[in-house]
């Protein structure tokens, strides 16, 4: 049922972390898979690690928040493997968290740019090009911030695009369920991954809520953060056809982190 041989995918932000395990871990499941990227060495790396593996794979440099960049790379996937059938739209930053009268407008406008319309410009490219292959899947990463977690301080912008981010999941779950392409979020808790690299962090003290939690914040294990690849399966498992009649739904993998918090 989690056989994606004959499919090709597309995964935004693959040159590390959830998009990296992401792409590893379809093409290990048989689809030729194109990882994006803006940071070309990250993307070649990959893309090299799933051909050494014995996968299919490209890398394309691009910016998903660009409209020219994101056009020509859902082409190149169809000129390249002859369809797009997966779409897995995880580029994204955590950008500035700080409190709402200090974080700027365009540190504001940078969060929604990228985590929004790179959202929307990956999937408005990719629509026809799944429709024309009578239907496929599309998964977007979401966030437990924004979705069920409200106390990360400042952390106003990127909450806003999460849940947005899962109201888009949910509106074109029904818009494009009668084309055959279904739509799902998944909303990751804390994960081993490279994000925090592009967060910074202001004024904390005026928008921290202190919570208390039983034994850590992540019940199930013992307050260490899941691992990529946790999510990397699930994403599998929702573009495969295990998940075919799943569409429209958010996934929290946090591991009960989001209940306590």
């Amino acid at each position: 049922m989690n056989d994606l041989s004959n499919k090709a995918a597309l995964v935004t932000g693959a040159g590390s972390g959830l998009g990296k395990a992401t792409a590893l871990r379809l093409a290990k499941a048989g689809a030729k898979v194109a990882v994006l990227s803006r940071t070309k060495e990250e993307i070649d790396k990959v893309a090299a690690e799933i051909e050494a593996a014995g996968g299919t794979a490209i890398s394309i440099p691009g910016d998903t928040s660009s409209d020219a960049d994101m056009k020509k790379a859902i082409e190149t996937v169809v000129e390249k493997f002859g369809s797009l059938d997966i779409v897995v739209a995880n580029a994204g930053i955590n950008g500035v968290w700080a409190p709402i009268e200090d974080i700027t407008p365009d540190e504001w406008d940078k969060t929604t740019t990228v985590n929004l319309r790179g959202t929307y410009l990956t999937i408005h490219h990719a629509v026809p090009k799944l429709e024309a292959a009578g239907g496929g899947a599309i998964v977007i990463i979401s966030s437990i911030n924004g979705t069920r977690t409200f106390t990360t301080p400042g952390a106003s912008a990127y909450s806003a695009t999460k849940a947005a981010q899962v109201a888009m999941a949910q509106q074109l779950a029904l818009e494009l369920g009668p084309r055959k392409i279904r739509v799902n979020a998944i909303c990751p808790g804390a994960i081993e991954s490279e994000i925090d690299d592009n967060t910074e962090q202001r004024g904390t003290e005026k928008t921290e809520i202190p919570v208390k939690f039983p034994k850590g914040d992540i019940p199930i294990t013992d307050g260490k953060p899941g691992k990529a690849e946790d999510v990397a399966e699930a994403v599998l498992f929702l573009v495969s056809d295990a998940s075919r009649h799943i569409t429209g739904s958010p996934l929290w993998i946090d591991g009960g982190q989001s209940l306590l918090r």
